[in-house]
């Protein structure tokens, strides 16, 4: 299994606004990169904080890569996952039309009710109790046949990631905006580290429209066999 990450930030390292709403960061150089990067990939992971204020829909939007990837044998788009501990993924949510296949990675707290009702629109991935246990949830995805990943945030959802080693690489658009706010969301939340920093290995620098693409290597995904 290969994991990326991709993200847009502004110059300060924010992924949004204090108020979680979704700031235009990239250009369309950049939205085309990162079009590119779904249709190659087999599956498109966020967590629910990012279905709760976005609803994406996590697909490829150039019907031209859309083609190739019928034209190999794929699926017209990446399988979509959310990690959802608790199950809170809207019923209505975009990610769960038929636009592609969805799995819900969710942990034993989720209440039985929901799980139910969100097993009628994807297939669930029970892995953990209080949280979603990445390791095996990822075990299981890749079980899938799902081995290249790309993740798309949120911040607590990377954090967690590089915490239990399952990055092998990490792609960041820094775009020409400050947002500011010291509860907006960054890069990596959760509980930070404190030793034991992950390091990275910068490959490549590109200017792309007003801002800069960088390219690190990580330490590699837990998962490799």
């Amino acid at each position: 299994m290969h994991v990326v990450v991709n993200a847009a930030m502004s110059a300060d390292g924010k992924l949004s606004s204090r108020r979680r709403e979704q700031i235009a960061i990239s250009g369309e150089e950049d939205f085309a990169r990162v079009d590119r990067l779904r249709a190659d990939s087999d599956a498109v992971v966020v967590g629910v904080g990012t279905v709760l204020a976005d609803d994406p829909s996590l697909t490829v939007k150039d019907e031209r890569l859309c083609e190739r990837r019928l034209a190999n044998g794929r699926s017209k788009h990446p399988a979509r996952v959310v990690v959802d501990s608790k199950a809170r993924t809207p019923s209505d949510a975009v990610v769960l039309d038929d636009a592609a296949s969805t799995f819900v990675c969710v942990g034993e707290v989720a209440p039985v009710d929901e799980r139910m009702d969100l097993a009628a629109h994807a297939e669930l991935v029970t892995a953990g109790e209080e949280r979603v246990d990445l390791l095996r949830a990822f075990a299981a995805l890749e079980s899938a046949g799902l081995e290249r990943i790309m993740v798309e945030g949120g911040g607590e959802l990377i954090f967690s990631l590089f915490e239990v080693g399952l990055v092998d690489e990490l792609k960041v658009f820094v775009g020409p905006k400050l947002i500011g706010g010291r509860e907006a969301p960054t890069l990596a939340d959760g509980d930070g580290f404190v030793a034991e920093f992950p390091t990275l290995t910068l490959e490549s620098l590109e200017r792309l429209d007003d801002g800069a693409l960088l390219t690190w290597s990580a330490g590699g995904s837990s998962t490799d066999t």
